[in-house]
């Protein structure tokens, strides 16, 4: 196997991972809209990083890190309504990056890759990256599995039992901005959310509890990952929007298969 296959492969498989847990929340707490406003702001994160001449991963970490704090503390002291909200923060931060993509003439962009994601050109300091983000992210989530599981069933009944809900919810909206982060240049900033939510909705249906949910929910992202790849080669096709296809296959073989039973 060609070594940028064997680097896309560990890249993607690394996103899936996070990717699986992360996407459970998302959507149990029906936060597919937050994930989609991150997914816009990344690229005003990218300008940026052309810019300033900062890494691009560091960049847009940064700018969706700002953006879900923006939230936070808007969300708050709420004038708007969250859809409201999302909806500014989403569409003036993608305006935002564009007008400054143009601005940058000395600099040749492929904004289609940024877009739709350029897997095979992943390098082995991107598979390090990615692993160890990922890493960190998930034994993080790990300590506050049990605490975010609680707050996301009742948060009232979270709040009795000593639980710091705000300060949870701030951790899980830099958590998720970490996975955007990640996943531009595996599936690309505008399929991003898709990697979040296909998974574990898939997982949804064939799973008996939270933690096996999550579990499946990786596995299947795995999976798309590995078929979008190996399909992606074969018919020559875009490997992030393929990997995305996959991905909609198994969640459209397990609703079948779901509806039949």
């Amino acid at each position: 196997m060609d070594e940028f296959l064997v680097r896309a492969a560990l890249g993607g498989v690394g996103v899936a991972v996070l990717a699986g847990p992360i996407g459970c929340f998302v959507v149990w707490r029906r936060m597919a809209y937050f994930g989609a406003t991150l997914s816009h702001a990344a690229l005003l994160g990218v300008a940026l990083g052309f810019l300033l001449d900062l890494d691009l991963h560091l960049a847009i970490l940064a700018v969706c890190t700002l953006i879900s704090l923006g939230l936070y503390l808007l969300d708050r002291n709420p004038q708007l309504a969250s859809d409201t909200l999302l909806g500014i923060l989403a569409h003036s931060s993608l305006a935002l990056g564009l007008v400054l993509i143009g601005l940058l003439d000395r600099i040749r962009i492929d904004l289609l890759g940024y877009l739709f994601g350029d897997v095979l050109s992943v390098s082995w300091t991107d598979v390090v990256w990615i692993w160890v983000a990922a890493a960190l992210c998930l034994a993080l989530l790990g300590r506050l599995w049990t605490r975010l599981l609680t707050m996301t069933v009742h948060e009232d009944l979270a709040r009795v039992e000593g639980i710091a809900v705000e300060r949870m919810r701030l951790a899980f909206l830099l958590l998720v901005s970490v996975m955007v982060a990640l996943s531009m240049q595996i599936v690309g900033l505008l399929l991003t959310v898709s990697l979040l939510i296909l998974p574990p909705a898939t997982a949804r249906r064939v799973a008996s509890s939270p933690e096996q949910m999550a579990c499946i929910a990786t596995a299947l992202g795995c999976v798309s990952v590995l078929v979008g790849l190996a399909a992606s080669m074969a018919w020559d096709t875009p490997a992030g929007p393929t990997i995305v296809v996959a991905a909609t296959v198994l969640f459209a073989l397990t609703s079948l298969v779901a509806a039949r039973g």
